[in-house]
This record gives C-alpha cells, sequence and structure tokens, in this order.
C-alpha cells in the first residue's frame, strides 16, 4: 500500500496477572524473560517515527476492563506507561466475554474490548467507573474501519444491528455516535 493509514503492532498478553502468580493457563504464559523482552521490543517499535494517520496495539487480555477480570496490573504498570508517552490511539482486547469501549480524561488511547463472540457471557462490573462509555454482556461483534480523516468502531450485536459507535480523529477527538 503506498499511503497507510494505520499501524498495526500485535503483542502476546500471556502473562502472570498480579505479583507473579500464573493461575489457569500457565503453560501458555511469558516467561519473566520474554516478558522483559517483548517489553523493549514495543518500546522500541512505538519510538519509531510514525509514518501513519493512527497508531493501534492489540493483545488477547484487556488492559483496562470493566468486566469479571477486571484491570490487568502488569499491563497497567507496564505497557499503559508506552501508551501515554508514544499516544497510542487505540487498544484492541478480547478476554471478557462482553463488549466495552472505555476512555479515560486526558489519555491518548481508547480501549475497545470485543468478547461476546459465542462462550458463555461474563457478568459486567455493577458500579461503572466514569471511565466506560459502553459495556453490555452481549453476544456480538465489532467493526473498523479507517479513513484519512477518521476511525470508526462499532459494537454490533448478534444480528448485525449497532449497539454502540464512536470516531476518533488522528488528532484525538473522539464522537460517540450511539
Amino acid at each position: 500500500m503506498k499511503n497507510p493509514l494505520i499501524t498495526l503492532i500485535a503483542l502476546d498478553s500471556n502473562m502472570p496477572f498480579d505479583d507473579g502468580s500464573l493461575g489457569k493457563g500457565r503453560n501458555f504464559t511469558l516467561t519473566p524473560q520474554q516478558q522483559a523482552e517483548q517489553l523493549a521490543w514495543l518500546e522500541t517499535e512505538l519510538a519509531r517515527p510514525r509514518t501513519t494517520k493512527f497508531l493501534v496495539v492489540m493483545g488477547h487480555h484487556p488492559v483496562y476492563s470493566d468486566g469479571m477480570h477486571g484491570d490487568h496490573p502488569v499491563l497497567v504498570r507496564d505497557w499503559d506507561p508506552l501508551f501515554r508517552k508514544h499516544k497510542v490511539d487505540l487498544y484492541l482486547a478480547g478476554h471478557d466475554h462482553d463488549l466495552q469501549h472505555l476512555e479515560f480524561e486526558g489519555h491518548p488511547t481508547s480501549f475497545f474490548l470485543s468478547g461476546g463472540g459465542g462462550a458463555d457471557l461474563y457478568d459486567l462490573k455493577n458500579d461503572p467507573l466514569p471511565r466506560r462509555k459502553y459495556a453490555q454482556k452481549v453476544y456480538g461483534f465489532s467493526h473498523l474501519s479507517v479513513t484519512p480523516k477518521q476511525m470508526i468502531l462499532r459494537h454490533l450485536d448478534s444480528n448485525g444491528r449497532p449497539l454502540h459507535a464512536f470516531s476518533k480523529t488522528p488528532r484525538g477527538k473522539i464522537t460517540i455516535s450511539t
């Protein structure tokens, strides 16, 4: 492509959830050395001169979640400062079985979680924080479209009906349209 619009960085988010505990799936968890190597690689990639309109990072686990698993302390500690420093536009994740869109005052990154693909759905936290722009325990999927002027993200139900949508400009202006 001659003039790409988006840079997408995919990460392995399988790491201890908190204080070294591995929990279920420990066989898939990154070792401390792999974690450190990936973090160094991520910082190098994010520091590269940006030639696209949008910078997107994705991983299986959410950094922040208003769902069953909550915020991931290791990802908050290691990745969030880099997202802020390098002005990552969007973080895409799944893992929690629901659909979410989170925004933080003054944070350049939108957090978009699409986990309503078919397994049992998870309950959301009852007390929503101001960061929650949308969260629903519902089967569905998500759609991303990118133009030179904006990214548009949509959560759709299992029949393709819109549930929530927002757009984001390269300067970070967010417009919620549902």
